[in-house]
């Protein structure tokens, strides 16, 4: 079982962000070049395996993940491995996977002195532990990108489903949301660079828009998830089973998307629960 660390207070032997980062690179072979790409998760897994070998499965883990809800599905695996390693620390999710610096250096932190709490010198190859995934490192976060950005003068081309209804053991959808209009404004001569400009920044606000859209979407689709799993490990329950069929209904006239990983990502949820 795991030496537990609760302590994370500053104190001399605190490395900096450098450092750290240079750590994790050196550790596991990565190249990443911010603190933020760690908000994936996908690097904690290995450092788990690591410490713990056998508490993870790594080919659940999706290194190379660049979108959020492939983050928050690294970082439930890793809080499978905690539980199942009676490790005390709750992850904070939410908070990581938006690539906020302070947060992913604080959680850097406390797992750096848990992790030398842990560790015993013993040799391991992380590129042969990924099995030919390289851990690409995410995308650097857009600084001063908003979750939920204002409307301007423009709106989204399309309403937004709102419907709390989350179709059977259906992963969420990745499509990409086209936002640019497709008719072309005609730019008048006088005064036509400030209006060319007042339409490139309405572009800028809807891409933003529709940004946070697809992030609020995916983490309530996780939640969704949550409860579905928690559900079907009591079917017995009549309630649990009332809120199954809520979970299970569908409006008229709506399919649920299609994904090529259907098969693969509810059963690798459904084991880490």
């Amino acid at each position: 079982m795991a030496v537990n660390v609760y302590s994370t207070s500053m104190n001399a032997d605190n490395l900096s962000r450098h450092d750290m980062l240079a750590w994790v690179n050196d550790s596991l072979q990565l190249n990443y070049t911010k603190i933020e790409q760690l908000c994936s998760g996908g690097a904690y897994c290995q450092f788990m395996d690591m410490l713990f070998p056998g508490c993870i499965l790594l080919k659940k883990v999706k290194f190379n993940a660049k979108l959020e809800h492939e983050y928050i599905h690294n970082f439930k695996v890793l809080q499978a491995a905690f539980k199942r390693m009676n490790v005390d620390k709750i992850i904070p999710v939410e908070r990581l996977v938006k690539g906020k610096f302070q947060d992913n250096f604080e959680f850097l932190q406390w797992f750096k002195r848990f992790f030398d709490a842990n560790y015993d010198g013993k040799e391991y190859d992380p590129i042969l532990m990924r099995q030919g995934q390289e851990g690409t490192p995410p995308p650097p976060p857009i600084a001063g990108q908003p979750i939920h950005p204002k409307h301007r003068k423009a709106s989204c081309s399309g309403p937004m489903r709102t419907s709390p209804t989350a179709p059977k053991t259906v992963p969420p959808p990745q499509r990409q949301i086209h936002t640019a209009p497709r008719r072309s404004t005609p730019v008048s001569r006088n005064g036509g660079d400030g209006e060319l400009m007042e339409l490139n920044q309405q572009i800028m606000d809807l891409k933003l828009t529709v940004d946070g859209l697809e992030k609020e979407r995916d983490f309530y689709f996780g939640k969704l998830r949550d409860i579905e799993l928690i559900c079907q490990e009591n079917e017995n329950n009549p309630v649990l089973s009332k809120i199954i069929d809520i979970l299970y209904a569908t409006e008229e006239g709506f399919a649920p998307p299609e994904d090529e990983d259907l098969d693969e990502g509810p059963r690798g949820d459904q084991e880490e629960f």
